[in-house]
């Protein structure tokens, strides 16, 4: 539930491809959390945490994140809600939800830290527990960015084509600010 890039690309891609966005965001996501929770499970954890592994996390993902702002901004004086099937968005929701995912340098430190504990905790009671532990776990992304895109896609109707400029610009401004965040970040961690 923490706001970040991927709850803002679930709210742009609801907007314009309706309830199917969400769920396929975090099909990506989830798929990109079950091979790093096998990496985890196999000795990853303590290269993860180190400074300059997520400094180059932060910067990188910092670019990918600028990248997707300045596309955001570039399509911004088109935009329009009207669903006519040649103006409706293309490209792969479950691609682009990976690599939200690994772009988001808070996300790898996340599972580095409190969810490696969590494999810890979960690995005590066997495979059984691994699996219990990450299907409640992507059960619950599922849930709310689903929940996110049904309200922005069924919502849509109430929007004018200018408010749904502005969500979207917003939603850009947010994208630069953690952008600038990770940045800093990683280049903080690179000269600590």
């Amino acid at each position: 539930m923490m706001p970040g890039p991927l709850l803002t690309a679930t709210i742009s891609e609801s907007s314009q491809r309706g309830f199917i966005a969400g769920p396929l965001l975090i099909a990506g996501h989830g798929l990109l959390e079950i091979i790093l929770l096998a990496a985890l499970v196999f000795g990853l954890a303590p290269f993860l945490q180190r400074n300059d592994v997520f400094a180059a996390v932060a910067i990188a993902g910092s670019v990918i994140l600028l990248w997707l702002a300045l596309g955001m901004f570039r399509v911004l004086p088109k935009l329009t809600l009207s669903l006519n099937p040649g103006m409706t968005k293309s490209g792969s929701l479950v691609k682009n939800g990976a690599i939200l995912s690994i772009a988001n340098p808070y996300w790898i430190v996340w599972w580095a830290t409190i969810g490696f504990g969590y494999v810890i905790y979960s690995w005590s009671f066997g495979i059984a527990g691994i699996v219990f532990f990450f299907t409640g776990h992507i059960l619950a992304d599922f849930v709310w960015y689903s929940a996110v895109s049904l309200a922005v896609g069924k919502g849509r109707h109430l929007f004018t084509d200018g408010f749904y400029r502005w969500v979207i610009g917003t939603c850009a401004v947010v994208l630069i600010l953690f952008a600038c965040y990770f940045f800093y970040a990683g280049v903080q961690k690179l000269i600590a």
